[in-house]
């Protein structure tokens, strides 16, 4: 393809693709620093070079950047296509299933209310008005309301981790039924549009086709979830072992992704539904390090992913295509099916009214999972220009309402600091042990006696949790925690470590500073704010270096207290 390239050809491809890059990542850090995701900036860009500005402003300049077809556009198309199973594949590698396991009653119910609720008002609002909404001219009723409500009932899993890590609610137990709850809405949802796809499959010359279709997707996905998980699992250790790390599992990854792509498109759904279900089983792998998802997820998020992004700007102007009325009536819908499906779960599984709605409105987020449904709804001409762009407009409106949202919910008036819970005896300032589990068992023990609870309860409470998910949140800092039956009050312990404690944080260093909150089994209030206010005062590396330096209780809490007042005062 590159020797029947011309000379001016390959310039302008290199030119579009350099501008396009430049512009996505500038765009997309600028929209994050106002809390939105970097996918809005990145669709920016793509508006700012395409039909909608630059094409209306001068058009001459578009169409010799951009050029609609030629080997230019068929070459932008396909690397668009590319970018778009990498970025598939990341967020498959951000699915943990056993989450939904460990879960258990919790997430069933939160799951079924959180899409159900949001399927059926999508389905039938579909159902009833399928022209007005923006359904293509050539697709029955069903095949569009399908899509429409999974549409809303899927959630933007990349974005909600994003705000809950930056409300570091992430590791803690409501930010993994959060977590769990999406990762089912996604994965369902993904299955239903699948079958979707091949309903609007061409080829398909009947029911016999379409099952088919369907049942060679649905044996793929068995195939890749069980023996494929298994196999990942077993070879990643030899790869770590005998091969250039993180070089061999990069390329492990994005090769099984695009070869189940070609599988899935060959069978007759898109190609992102395969490195979809390989981004899962490569991300459940135990032996996967934080360090190596974040390094793959970095790659793709910040060379790919806003190429792919950027592109979907220059295919239609985006201004004569917007409906204000129907972006208010599809948002006001989705809304209150997402926040009231999330609330009402959140209600019938146990969980405190005010933690019910920061669930509604923590899974009331769509992000550029639903901009890809959409996009690809569109390019099947199933849906109009019109509605792709109301599509955009409702990742926009719920990026910034739900983070916003949840920060005012959760924020009191009186936060006690954590070394108000803090015990005495419960601090130890030459961990003995150098291993995580042995911290955790040290750990527990000594805040266990200090506090007169059972030594074993305490031990495999705080045990269990680790195994759940780890509590290294980078810096040099883990934070282990775990809920305790028959506690009164939330209580800390801490641990500080001589030697490098592994407790596989997203930044790969290991831990010396170890933090052992436990809280009452009904208590998320105080727990969350005990986990923020840990994060935030260690923030900088000269307090965590001073630390290491203390000897006693006494010590630690008095340099505490002097560097939170001196922060303070350097601030009024």
């Amino acid at each position: 393809m590159l020797g029947q390239l011309q000379h001016h050809e390959l310039v302008v491809l290199l030119l579009s693709l350099g501008l396009l890059l430049v512009s996505a990542r500038v765009l997309g850090e600028m929209v994050q620093r106002i809390k939105l995701p970097a996918v809005v900036g990145e669709i920016l860009a793509g508006i700012l070079l395409g039909p909608t500005l630059l094409g209306t402003v001068a058009p001459q300049t578009f169409h010799f950047l951009f050029p609609q077809e030629g080997a230019n556009a068929t070459l932008l198309e396909g690397f668009s296509v590319v970018a778009i199973v990498l970025f598939l594949m990341v967020a498959g590698m951000e699915v943990n299933l056993s989450t939904i396991w460990q879960q258990g009653r919790a997430a069933l119910i939160v799951s079924s209310a959180t899409m159900l609720l949001p399927f059926a008002a999508g389905f039938i609002m579909a159902w009833i008005m399928p022209d007005y909404l923006g359904r293509a001219t050539g697709h029955g009723t069903l095949v569009f309301a399908l899509f429409f409500g999974t549409l809303l009932a899927i959630t933007a899993l990349p974005v909600i981790a994003k705000i809950l890590l930056d409300l570091r609610l992430y590791r803690t137990d409501l930010g993994m039924l959060i977590i769990a709850t999406a990762v089912f809405c996604d994965v369902a949802g993904w299955f239903v549009f699948a079958g979707v796809m091949a309903l609007l499959d061409p080829a398909a010359a009947g029911m016999w086709s379409i099952t088919r279709t369907l049942l060679l997707t649905l044996g793929f996905a068995a195939l890749v979830l069980t023996a494929g998980r298994w196999l990942i699992h077993r070879i990643l250790p030899w790869l770590q072992a005998h091969t250039q790390w993180p070089g061999s599992v990069l390329v492990l990854a994005l090769s099984m992704a695009l070869l189940a792509a070609a599988l899935t498109e060959w069978i007759g759904v898109h190609a992102i539904f395969g490195s979809f279900l390989v981004g899962i089983a490569v991300g459940d792998s135990s032996h996967l390090r934080e360090q190596t998802r974040v390094m793959i997820s970095r790659f793709i998020s910040y060379f790919f992913a806003p190429l792919f992004f950027a592109t979907i700007g220059l295919r239609l102007n985006f201004l004569q295509n917007l409906d204000l009325g129907l972006c208010a009536l599809v948002l006001g819908v989705a809304l209150v099916s997402k926040i009231t499906g999330g609330r009402l779960g959140g209600r019938w599984s146990g969980l405190p009214k005010r933690e019910s709605w920061v669930l509604g409105l923590a899974l009331n987020t769509w992000g550029a999972m639903e901009i890809i449904l959409g996009l690809l709804a569109w390019e099947n001409n199933l849906i109009t220009e019109r509605l792709f762009v109301v599509i955009v407009m409702l990742v926009l409106v719920t990026s910034l309402l739900s983070g916003m949202s949840i920060e005012r919910l959760l924020a009191e008036k009186i936060h006690r600091p954590f070394t108000s819970y803090l015990l005495p005896k419960g601090c130890l300032f030459n961990l003995a042990s150098v291993s995580r589990q042995a911290v955790l068992m040290e750990l527990s023990k000594v805040a266990a006696e200090a506090a007169q609870l059972s030594v074993t309860q305490v031990q495999e409470a705080v045990w269990h949790r680790e195994q759940t998910m780890a509590t290294g949140i980078g810096n040099g800092l883990a934070i282990p925690h775990a809920r305790i039956s028959g506690l009164k009050e939330p209580l800390v312990g801490l641990g500080v470590a001589s030697s490098e404690i592994d407790f596989d944080a997203y930044d790969g260093q290991p831990a010396q500073l170890i933090f052992l909150v436990l809280v009452p089994v009904h208590d998320d209030t105080h727990h969350l704010q005990i986990l923020a206010d840990i994060s935030r005062t260690f923030r900088r590396a000269e307090l965590r270096d001073k630390v290491m330096q203390t000897r006693s209780y006494t010590e630690f809490v008095a340099l505490i207290k002097t560097e939170k007042a001196e922060s303070t005062e350097s601030h009024v």
